[in-house]
């Protein structure tokens, strides 16, 4: 049994919690919402290094997690080498899922729906150059589509209205077959994305990194050997403590077994 650390600046990265907990469900776990320094997308990259080094060293300290999953692309464009290179855990980052998109189009025209962040960092357009040479690319930035789904996970409600003018560029181009979510967040309104796409009578197929990620977990084999150990299976951690009773009752219903508060210097 292993202590799995996930990590985001926001609720986005339960998305990639719920598939690592459905493919390994042995494993103990602690999800990190950096919520106080949410959203990460407008950033610098020197700050917002220095704010992921800051909660990592915290995590670490606290929990001396086996495995830690960056679930944020726009930190995980960033800060990943940096992590590695401090850090004796494993650490995973999340890439967008341009390569099996590419694969499964085709047409080879494929969205690409991300923060504005991670459509203009040069490593997305490295992926593209590597994966997708042979496909036409329609990016998509979108910090509203972000706050969408925070609303969502804390009961808010939704204006769902603006999902058409968002996924626009995509809907006006008739031979898209396959959009990337790359985005964590964006996972959690997939039903809400498709039944958008659905009403424009638009037939996309939507992939994300979340089953890739809990593959690469699933692959680290030697955490299997690791001692059973008294931590607790479920837990769940902002840095912001003002969080409302509808979102606790979210991660509860996400098999989670207690929400707790963590500062960060």
């Amino acid at each position: 049994m292993a202590l799995i650390a996930i990590y985001d600046s926001g609720v986005g990265g339960l998305s990639v919690y719920l598939n690592v907990v459905h493919r390994c469900p042995e494993h103990d776990y602690v999800f990190l919402s950096d919520n106080h320094a949410f959203p990460y997308g407008d950033k610098p990259e020197h700050e917002l290094l220095k704010r992921a080094q800051a909660v990592v060293r915290r995590l670490d300290q606290c929990f001396s997690p086996d495995v830690l999953i960056v679930a944020c692309n726009t930190a995980s464009t960033v800060v990943l080498p940096h992590l590695r290179e401090e850090f004796d855990f494993h650490v995973i980052g999340v890439v967008p899922a341009v390569k099996p998109a590419a694969q499964l189009s085709r047409t080879k025209k494929i969205g690409l729906l991300a923060t504005p962040a991670t459509i203009d960092r040069p490593y997305t357009d490295e992926l593209i150059n590597e994966f997708a040479i042979d496909c036409q690319v329609t990016k998509v930035g979108s910090s509203a589509l972000v706050m969408l789904a925070e609303d969502k996970l804390y009961g808010r409600p939704l204006d769902e209205s603006i999902l058409g003018t968002i996924l626009k560029p995509i809907i006006d181009q008739p031979d898209i077959d396959v959009v990337v979510l790359a985005c964590t967040h964006f996972p959690l309104l997939k039903g809400e994305i498709a039944s958008e796409l659905k009403r424009c009578k638009r037939q996309i197929s939507l992939v994300d990194s979340g089953e890739a990620i809990a593959n690469r977990l699933f692959s680290l084999g030697q955490i299997y050997t690791l001692p059973f150990t008294n931590r607790a299976s479920r837990l769940a951690i902002v840095t912001d403590p003002s969080v409302d009773a509808q979102f606790s009752a979210q991660l509860q219903r996400m098999g989670f077994d207690k929400l707790q508060h963590l500062a960060i210097e």
